[in-house]
């Protein structure tokens, strides 16, 4: 079975707003690259696309051997659609969505089941980290808050065959700066990372 790995992945320069009264605009940069090379290792040996619509974020996927799939003005939801649709075209028989923002990421492969659409919520169980489904398969992407209620309830009322994981790697993602304390992430001189990323 072949997979396509759907990373969606926003302009490092605009990443982890929510980190701004804290983290500098070039620690959080390089914090998303991090994070972001490191679900990219972990979508080997499946085939890794970044979904983006920004040009920096597309050079360097490009530097880390991941295909590009550009998906300007569609806000993500839309971008995991289009691209979903784009792969399953291609031939792919699964596709596994994975943010970009976790840390300990370190395979999606146990989660890519035939038939089945698996869903890794994360820690809070409010958003989904992690999807996994037959490409053939019409589920609309729901990112944004409560979106494992609702990617859950979507594939249900489909009567689809679902599977919750809890994997608490994947479960781990990094939004508030207690995110960074509990994954004992710090930033040195110039705004490089260390801890969980590193």
């Amino acid at each position: 079975m072949e997979a396509a790995v759907l990373v969606p992945i926003k302009a490092f320069r605009n990443a982890k707003g929510r980190l701004a009264p804290t983290v500098s605009p070039a620690a959080r940069a390089d914090l998303a690259r991090m994070m972001a090379a490191r679900v990219l290792a972990a979508a080997r040996p499946s085939t890794p696309f970044v979904v983006c619509d920004d040009d920096d974020v597309a050079a360097w996927a490009g530097e880390q051997g991941a295909e590009v799939l550009w998906t300007p003005g569609l806000g993500l939801n839309g971008a995991v659609d289009h691209a979903a649709t784009v792969v399953a075209g291609k031939g792919f028989d699964h596709v596994v969505i994975a943010h970009g923002d976790l840390p300990l990421a370190t395979t999606f492969e146990h989660l890519i089941t035939d038939g089945v659409v698996t869903l890794v919520p994360d820690h809070r169980l409010d958003g989904t980290n992690v999807q996994t489904r037959p490409a053939a398969v019409d589920l609309p992407a729901a990112y944004g808050a409560g979106s494992f209620r609702h990617h859950l309830v979507a594939a249900l009322e489909r009567g689809l065959t679902v599977r919750v994981v809890t994997d608490p790697l994947l479960a781990r993602d990094v939004d508030t700066i207690a995110d960074l304390d509990e994954l004992g992430i710090t930033f040195g001189e110039g705004g490089a990372c260390s801890g969980a990323v590193s």
